[in-house]
């Protein structure tokens, strides 16, 4: 059994919270934990046990498949359940940009 890479999810939380513009204190506060330990986590000086995963995802709004779609034998499920969840929601005018949208990409 091969271990998880804890620097590829500390890169992933980054990412995804810089593109919500989301700042460490925000997690940090909503998580309950001092922002350097979210620095560490991002950093890769620190292991993220599974309990503050689920808590940052919370904080992030995201799933935890999501943000460990690199680990999974299948990886594009997890990033396809994330587009679900986000479009899901949305009213027909956006479903309709948003697929104008994918066709041109």
């Amino acid at each position: 059994m091969r271990e998880l890479d804890f620097s590829v999810i500390g890169q992933r939380i980054k990412e995804v919270r810089c593109e919500k513009k989301i700042t460490q204190e925000y997690i940090a506060n909503e998580v309950e934990v001092n922002v350097s330990h979210i620095s560490n986590i991002e950093n890769n000086k620190v292991k993220v046990s599974l309990t503050l995963l689920v808590c940052i995802c919370n904080a992030l709004d995201i799933t935890v498949d999501y943000l460990l779609e690199n680990e999974y034998h299948n990886p594009t499920s997890a990033t396809e359940k994330e587009l679900f969840n986000t479009v899901k929601n949305m009213d027909n005018a956006k479903l309709e940009t948003l697929l104008r949208i994918a066709k041109v990409l």
